[in-house]
């Protein structure tokens, strides 16, 4: 998306959460966060993310095929300035749900993945996912988000839930079967209000 090399100190969106902090989202830039993201998405506890295995270079090569995509991008979730997650946007009539369902318009795909820790931190994952809905709506043109989780992967399923997701079913991908899930800006209002109240 960017011809130029992106600026770590661009901030692309921010909230702050009243128990966690500032969550800022910025761009993804391999050519300091490469290590980083390669201990993330390779992670026993990243399974879900199919990246087990891969060595730091194909990390790259795919997050750069990433970068240079159109209808793609990958970002960087900080806490209190400190990188603590991973976004992924893209356009699901033209990236992986193509021909898989009847695309919107106004509809916006995502993914996101928390660092791994050893000291979970309570509520952190939901902030997380609450930080990124709130910077993928933050696009006027953005009406509906919509995600493809591994059907197994029941905590996201839960935590996409507490959101405002809501199933339509599942759907075979290439690489997964997946629950595909829709969460217009209507239901995240609804949902997030309900959680401060």
């Amino acid at each position: 998306m960017n011809e130029h090399h992106p600026d770590r100190t661009t901030v692309l969106f921010s909230r702050t959460d009243p128990a966690l902090g500032r969550f800022a989202v910025r761009p993804l830039d391999l050519a300091t966060d490469a290590e980083l993201l390669h201990g993330w998405v390779t992670h026993p506890k990243a399974a879900f993310w199919m990246m087990q295995g891969l060595t730091e270079a194909e990390v790259v090569a795919e997050y750069r095929r990433i970068a240079e995509h159109p209808h793609h991008d990958a970002c960087i979730g900080t806490v209190e300035g400190r990188p603590a997650f991973l976004v992924e946007r893209y356009d699901p009539a033209r990236v992986e749900l193509v021909g898989l369902y009847p695309p919107q318009p106004g509809d916006i795909g995502m993914h996101f993945l928390c660092a791994p820790t050893d000291t979970p931190v309570h509520g952190f994952t939901r902030a997380v996912i609450t930080s990124v809905m709130a910077f993928v709506l933050d696009d006027p043109a953005v009406r509906r988000v919509v995600v493809e989780p591994d059907v197994r992967n029941t905590a996201v399923h839960a935590l996409n839930a507490a959101v405002g997701f809501r199933p339509a079913g599942p759907i075979t991908k290439p690489e997964k079967e997946a629950l595909l899930s829709f969460c217009t800006r209507e239901q995240f209002a609804a949902a997030t209000r309900g959680a401060r109240a």
